[in-house]
């Protein structure tokens, strides 16, 4: 699977500099997420900046897509790194009374040019390997998130404990300029050529949704991702966690790096549902319900090392999940929708976050963190039974993507 890697330089810089750019993402959050705690003394601040980073992005998402099927992908993703570095700049000035304040602006701004750049990126892939290659390059392109996770949510909360969390905004910085550079490297084009005369931007957004209304397998899923969406207001109880057994910033760094390596993992252990069409539906309930069902056992866990082995098979579910559903769209959806198509999915699992972080980031101060981590785990596990029952009639089997002439009729 992984020589997709060797076979294909451009795949090759683009998956690098993904990797990059979701390093960046826990370069900041974790650090952050420490900063907030030590200036603002109250655990909101820290479920405001996890909800403002998803809800930016779920809210530009539709538009972020449409640009992404009608100008050039490359220099969008090149924009947006660069946007990003300058953005970064905002985290040095996050100390003192308006701490929580300025990181939420800071974080806004970054999560402005992550929602450009994630459909760009996304949509892109499929042009930049052969068709056999695809399969194998969107597992591997799913490694993405969960390898910079690992690494930098872990070596993140050292370089907090050891440096400062500035420290680590600076190395932000110096990556996403690396990003940008191999992005620039890029010879293979990154959509199919785009046509002389465009639609208006909300003409092109009604488009996409009105091709997914028409397809009961594609709506299936675009909706499969929220289910660990609305779980996931639980990760602003992890410096709750790390406090109650004593492991600090370490600690923390070390839950979210065990969360991304789950998430690394979970592609490569549901990879056979990408070759059964039949498998995919029922894989994907799986994962799901093992998610929610995982997240339980963990808030009654009472010893730590239990609490690191739920988290990692929790996500690797929820990794798997997410890979075998972005592997189905792409497969189903012609290119000149696909921008606006998986930014639609996007959207639908952020919007999912941001209401579940803002849920628990107005408890997380007040209740029981078990309390709150049980409820998330018993919400996505309901989720998962009832899209399960809905979908159990869908066609196994993908129709092959509609012509741009077919989608005009």
């Amino acid at each position: 699977m992984l020589r997709v890697l060797t076979r294909s330089a451009d795949f090759r810089r683009l998956f690098l500099a993904e990797v990059i750019v979701f390093g960046a993402d826990w370069f900041v959050m974790v650090p952050l997420l420490v900063l907030l705690n030590r200036e603002t003394g109250q655990g909101l601040w820290g479920g405001l900046a996890l909800a403002v980073e998803t809800g930016t992005v779920a809210l530009l998402l539709p538009y972020a897509g449409t640009i992404a099927d009608r100008f050039d992908r490359k220099h969008i993703l090149i924009i947006s790194n660069l946007s990003a570095l300058v953005a970064v700049g905002g985290l040095f000035l996050v100390r003192g009374p308006a701490a929580g304040p300025i990181a939420l602006v800071a974080l806004g701004a970054l999560a402005t040019a992550k929602a450009f750049y994630t459909p760009a990126a996304n949509a892109a892939v499929p042009n930049l390997v052969d068709p056999a290659d695809m399969g194998p390059a969107m597992a591997v392109n799913g490694t993405a998130w969960g390898t910079m996770t690992v690494v930098a949510s872990s070596v993140g909360g050292l370089l907090t404990e050891w440096l400062s969390p500035y420290a680590c905004f600076g190395l932000v910085a110096v990556s996403l300029a690396t990003a940008a550079v191999l992005t620039s490297r890029i010879k293979r084009p990154t959509q199919e050529p785009i046509p002389a005369v465009s639609r208006p931007a909300f003409a092109a957004i009604r488009e996409a949704m009105g091709y997914l209304r028409r397809e009961p397998r594609l709506l299936a899923l675009v909706t499969v991702k929220s289910a660990v969406g609305t779980g996931n207001g639980l990760l602003a109880t992890f410096p709750f966690i790390a406090a109650t057994f004593g492991v600090g910033a370490r600690g923390l760094g070390l839950m979210f790096a065990v969360r991304g390596l789950g998430s690394l993992v979970g592609p490569f252990l549901f990879r056979a549902a990408l070759a059964r069409p039949h498998w995919l539906f029922p894989a994907l309930a799986v994962s799901m319900s093992t998610y929610g069902l995982v997240y339980l056992g963990v808030a009654g866990a009472g010893w730590f090392p239990l609490v690191l082995a739920g988290v990692f098979i929790a996500h690797a579910a929820g990794g798997g999940n997410w890979v075998m559903s972005n592997f189905a769209i792409a497969q189903q959806v012609p290119d000149e929708l696909r921008g606006r198509v998986n930014a639609t999915d996007t959207m639908i699992a952020m919007l999912a976050v941001t209401v579940s972080q803002l849920v628990v980031g107005a408890f997380v101060d007040s209740v029981d963190w078990r309390v709150l981590v049980a409820c998330c785990g018993f919400t996505t596990l309901t989720y998962a039974v009832g899209w399960f029952l809905v979908t159990r009639r869908i066609p196994a089997t993908a129709p092959q993507p509609a012509t741009a002439a077919a989608l005009a009729d």
